[in-house]
Parts: C-alpha cells; sequence; structure tokens
C-alpha cells in the first residue's frame, strides 16, 4: 500500500510541475497566444530556439556558427536550451517539436517559427535565411 501512495504522489508532483510550466512558459512555443506561429516575440524581435546536448559533438560544431548569427542578427533573441540534462528545457523541446508535428525529432535542432531544421547540415544551411524571412514578416 505504501508504494501506490508513493506512486501516486509522485505522478501528483510530476502533473504539478507540467502544469506549473504552462503558466511559467505561456508563450515558449511557436504557435501560442503571444508569438504566433511567426516566432515574433515580444517586442517585435524573432525568437530561435536552438535546442543542443551538452556532450553532442555535432551540436558544439555549429554553436559557433548560431552564436555568430546572434551578433549578426540583435534583433533575434536565440535561446540556447541544453536538452540532456534540464528538464525544464527538454519539456520545452518536446512540446515544440509535438506542436510542430515533428516525428523525428533530434539535436542540434534550431526553430524560428514554424521553421524546424534539425542536424549539422541544415542548420548552418538554412538558418540564417530562416531569421531574414521572420524579421521581413516583422516588417
Amino acid at each position: 500500500m505504501d508504494k501506490i501512495i508513493k506512486i501516486s504522489v509522485g505522478l501528483f508532483a510530476v502533473i504539478i510541475f507540467c502544469a506549473a510550466l504552462v503558466f511559467v512558459y505561456p508563450a515558449a512555443s511557436p504557435g501560442q497566444s503571444s508569438q504566433g506561429s511567426t516566432g515574433i516575440g515580444p517586442g517585435g524581435n524573432v525568437t530561435v530556439y536552438y535546442f543542443y546536448g551538452k556532450e553532442c559533438p555535432h551540436c558544439h560544431k555549429i554553436m559557433p556558427f548560431v552564436q555568430s548569427l546572434q551578433q549578426k542578427y540583435p534583433a533575434a533573441d536565440i535561446l540556447f536550451l541544453e536538452t540532456w540534462h534540464n528538464q525544464t528545457n527538454y519539456i520545452l523541446y518536446t512540446q515544440v517539436n509535438q506542436d510542430l508535428g515533428v516525428r523525428y525529432a533530434a539535436v542540434p535542432e534550431a526553430v524560428v517559427g514554424d521553421v524546424v531544421l534539425i542536424g549539422e547540415k541544415d542548420i548552418p544551411e538554412k538558418l540564417e535565411q530562416a531569421i531574414i524571412d521572420q524579421l521581413k514578416k516583422k516588417r
């Protein structure tokens, strides 16, 4: 009986945690109210999610490129979100992918509006243009 109570309390805690995330991050994923599917966040800036894993060599290989875009496009709010060791970031990562209908998500992954780029090939080839396109929508 004690085991059932412990499991019930644990599940209840997880539900409360997830519900709290909804209130803490109401516009965290593209397609929700203040950001919409355009990827334009509060203040008119473009929001870019860069999901990576701490030990992922592919993620770290392209990280300098993503950081350079942050310098090049100051109106782009690039969020660097480690998903392998940070549960909050992982929940956001899974929610964003679910909202955008991504079936096979992997890191590194960059999301701008409804554009999802996965891998060390697609991100360097297409991320800058995706940011430019979102900035044009902002005007």
